[in-house]
């Protein structure tokens, strides 16, 4: 049934018979995929809007438009349909008549702006036309005012209109220590700023003072404060010390107030959970920062902080598991939030005051995010092995779909079942993952493709992998694992590789190779690998450690880290990690030994990355090539042009997949 709550038969993909009308799954068909996102419930609850990316082939880019289905499921409407442009981020105000959305479309800049959707009729209308464009907002209570982020104007973009003396390009001039940062490009003196918009008048006054950027706003009950994140140490470069700070939303230019006061990255701004404030408006929920020595290794739980200041409490300092986007019960006596763990994320609750954690909703699924309106209704964006990320309705402690934007192309599509595996490594560590059989029909041992997550801190979990199926579907057994370092099972595990990249990790990965060898489904003499940013990593770090393997896709990797210090976006985190190179010279190049003893690698590998990355240069990826060039080891670079460290243009995304089926093929087949 259409609206039936998810059950572990619709988890599982159904295999169709060889001989029944199924096709595999083709490259093609990364044009079919239609990524949801972004849920809002309205405040009546009857309706949830949400957006949709599709890709333009013609236009060889992806499009994203408002959509929303009725919270019994009956009902779904497209909200927007204008040809190469794109909206996104709906939220609505307050006596749900408005649908607020970001979008580009007339700016001549292709900054996004603010809209308005009036549900009773008419043309979206544009709110602000600002230079530098709006990032983030969020509706007041009351609905007579927007909370803005807006990003400062480029020093050095010039007017698209003007073709004369100003159409020059200007000197870049840095002096900050974090100096560049992926798609934003280098760093000079743009911040992100708190400002409130009056939707009555159409004024606009910014709240704070100082040169810092400041994310997430979150309005108070009342509508007469916001709170919102900020790094504002005296050089914000130097740490990740962010903290919740709240304003007066009438005042204009003041000093906020602190709330939490701990040197770590409390809340976060990368884990996109805003600060979340309780009914009666005298705490603020938020993801506590993890100790400082370890930043993104370690675990963040879930916390509270008077709203007037005062000493915060952790709720889950049992837990071990990362949480976020915190929402409130309406009565305010508990919390709802999603939980990291082992291969899923699952929604919990707990008392405001502290206790055990509820698992309300679990299984073999992922939930990536929720929204609840006043009225305690929530929505969930939720994906699972057979199925892309998807709309569904929370009924207590079931969830029920209500967006089906891929169930048409992938009716006819024959998916590889996704096992859980779980295995020894060298040192008796139990480690976790998956294993997907080929397709095809063939049977005995097969060419069998190990693939490796990015981060190194995420992990590899239950929900949709097209990467997975195209490979099964082309005759590979698929081997995905969750080695140390990963997400998921506790801070000792993420740990586990902190400051020693390539150790443990590999040991853990070859083990689940070794484990499908064992039980007979991968064929040792035709195995590959492969993964992109930490993934091509340690795809590097296990080539120079293992020479079993016959092919090797790496995408945006480094292996030799002093050729990243002052190159890519790390710095910081690199001094903290593994301290300055000239003072620890010998950590640097222990974990740098793929490029220092480059001479191990036999694997022939394809090397591919964005020309534009500053998430991991492609330098690092070219100096690979070369090496392996100059010793005459098959290898191939494949540079994508204006492309970022996660590539966009459509065509290229295929392009990728073709070159993993291509390179594979040519060494295992």
């Amino acid at each position: 049934m259409e609206n039936d709550p998810l059950s572990l038969a619709e988890i599982v993909p159904r295999v169709k018979p060889e001989d029944a009308t199924a096709r595999l799954l083709a490259v093609s068909d990364l044009d079919n995929l239609r990524i949801v996102a972004n849920p809002a419930v309205d405040p009546s609850g009857e309706w949830v809007a949400y957006d949709v990316s599709l890709p333009d082939a013609k236009a060889d880019k992806c499009f994203r438009h408002i959509w929303m289905t009725s919270w019994d499921g009956s009902r779904t409407l497209q909200l927007t349909n204008r040809a190469k442009e794109s909206e996104s981020t709906p939220r609505w105000s307050a006596d749900g008549r408005y649908l607020a959305f970001l979008s580009s479309r007339t700016d001549k800049r292709d900054n996004d702006q603010l809209w308005q959707l009036d549900r009773t009729g008419g043309e979206a209308r544009q709110l602000t036309r600002l230079e530098g464009g709006v990032i983030d907002y969020a509706w007041s209570p009351t609905g007579h005012q927007i909370a803005l982020i807006v990003l400062d104007k480029d020093p050095y973009e010039t007017d698209p209109a003007d073709n004369g003396e100003n159409k020059k390009p200007k000197p870049i001039v840095l002096d900050r220590f974090q100096f560049k940062r992926d798609i934003e490009g280098y760093l000079g003196t743009r911040r992100k700023r708190l400002f409130v918009f009056d939707v009555d008048s159409g004024n606009l006054r910014r709240l704070t003072t100082g040169d810092f950027d400041e994310v997430l706003p979150a309005w108070s009950p009342d509508s007469t404060r916001i709170a919102f994140v900020s790094n504002r140490d005296p050089d914000p470069d130097r740490t990740y010390n962010y903290d919740i700070w709240v304003v007066p939303a009438s005042a204009s230019g003041v000093a906020p107030l602190r709330l939490t006061t701990s040197a770590g990255d409390d809340n976060n701004p990368e884990y996109e959970s805003y600060p979340s404030w309780s009914p009666d408006g005298r705490s603020i929920a938020y993801i506590g920062g993890a100790p400082v020595n370890l930043l993104y290794s370690g675990t963040h739980p879930l916390a509270v902080v008077p709203a007037n200041g005062g000493e915060g409490r952790v709720l889950t300092p049992a837990l071990d598991r990362n949480v976020s986007k915190p929402v409130w019960s309406p009565d305010g006596k508990s919390l709802r939030f999603i939980v990291e763990d082992d291969k899923t994320s699952w929604l919990g609750s707990i008392a405001a005051r502290g206790g055990p954690v509820t698992r309300l909703v679990g299984g073999r699924q992922v939930i990536h995010a929720i929204d609840q309106n006043s009225r305690a209704r929530i929505a969930a964006l939720v994906d699972d092995p057979a199925h892309p990320p998807e709309i569904y309705a929370l009924d207590g402690t079931k969830l029920r779909r209500l967006s089906h934007q891929n169930d048409g192309w992938l009716a006819d599509v024959q998916l590889s079942p996704v096992e859980d595996t779980m295995m020894h490594s060298k040192d008796g560590t139990e480690v976790h993952g998956f294993l997907l059989r080929p397709l095809g029909g063939a049977s005995g041992r097969a060419p069998t493709i190990l693939r490796i997550h990015g981060g190194p801190q995420g992990q590899f979990d239950y929900g949709f992998s097209f990467e997975w199926q195209l490979l099964a579907a082309n005759g590979y057994a698929v081997v995905a694992v969750n080695p140390r370092g990963s997400t998921g099972r506790g801070q000792d595990y993420t740990k586990a590789i902190y400051a020693s990249f390539g150790t443990v990790d590999v040991q853990d990965v070859l083990s689940a190779v070794d484990d499908a060898v064992a039980h007979g489904i991968a064929d040792p003499n035709r195995l590959g690998l492969g993964g992109w940013s930490y993934g091509g990593m340690l795809t590097n770090y296990t080539i120079a450690s293992d020479q079993r393997f016959k092919a090797a896709t790496s995408g945006a990797s480094i292996s030799n880290l002093l050729a990243a210090y002052g190159t890519d976006q790390y710095t910081p985190h690199y001094e903290m990690e593994f301290g300055r190179p000239w003072e620890n010279l010998d950590v640097w190049l222990k974990n740098s030994y793929p490029f220092f003893h480059v001479d191990r690698i036999v694997t022939p590998t394809l090397f591919l990355g964005g020309s534009y990355d500053f998430n991991v240069p492609l330098l690092n990826s070219e100096q690979m090539y070369q090496a392996l060039k100059s010793r005459n080891v098959p290898t191939r670079l494949i540079i994508y042009p204006g492309e970022f460290h996660g590539l966009k243009r459509p065509s290229f995304l295929r392009d990728r997949y073709q070159r993993y089926l291509d390179w594979y093929a040519n060494h295992l087949k």
